[in-house]
């Protein structure tokens, strides 16, 4: 059956990420991701006419599923976790090695962005989803009387920022990284909110 014009587009954005986890965004090719799909290269250009297009697709694809790994937004009319928990459960999984491809993905397209104006439009937007995301449910742990933050915005930009500066050094190998890194940010996010140091650790079961 042939495909949608739909399916096909959302096929080879797939495509197009699953390189760019890989192997970095310098490999989003339209002979590539061709290549990939078995199909001819024309057919990639006929749905994205500019091959930056499908790279920035690719990062903004990426990142977004990661952010709702990590910081899921509530279904409508179904309630989440609880901020406390979700804040928990974020620091617990950036603890680990699941993320690192992401990671070296943001490093890449940060540098990147600086070359590609189209890349950089997808960069800024996805930091800035990231910083409301996180906004949202520091305001909400405030409301709940889960911890205590004057200004949710500043420390979310603030908590995101050591996130991210931990991961500039992704490409450092984990035996000399891990260690002096490991609590960097869930540290500043307890003295952000106001909470004893543990706060932010997921209880032992």
């Amino acid at each position: 059956m042939r495909k949608s014009a739909a399916e096909r587009r959302h096929e080879i954005v797939t495509a197009a990420t699953r390189v760019a986890l890989q192997e970095g965004l310098e490999c989003v090719t339209r002979q590539r991701i061709a290549d990939d799909l078995g199909v001819q290269p024309g057919l990639i250009h006929h749905y994205f006419p500019v091959v930056e297009e499908l790279v920035a697709e690719a990062f903004a694809a990426a990142t977004l599923a990661e952010l709702d790994g990590l910081l899921p937004e509530p279904a409508p009319g179904r309630e989440g976790p609880g901020a406390l928990d979700a804040l928990r459960r974020f620091f617990t999984l950036i603890s680990g090695a699941e993320f690192d491809d992401i990671s070296r993905l943001w490093l890449n397209a940060r540098h990147l962005a600086r070359y590609r104006p189209v890349l950089h439009e997808q960069v800024v937007g996805q930091e800035l989803r990231w910083c409301h995301r996180l906004e949202e449910i520091v305001a909400e742990g405030v409301r709940a009387g889960d911890f205590a933050c004057g200004d949710p915005w500043g420390a979310a930009v603030r908590i995101l920022a050591v996130v991210d500066g931990a991961g500039a050094y992704i490409n450092t190998t984990a035996d000399r990284r891990t260690d002096p890194l490991a609590d960097l940010a869930r540290t500043l996010a307890e003295a952000e909110l106001e909470l004893p140091a543990g706060g932010l650790r997921a209880p032992r079961a």
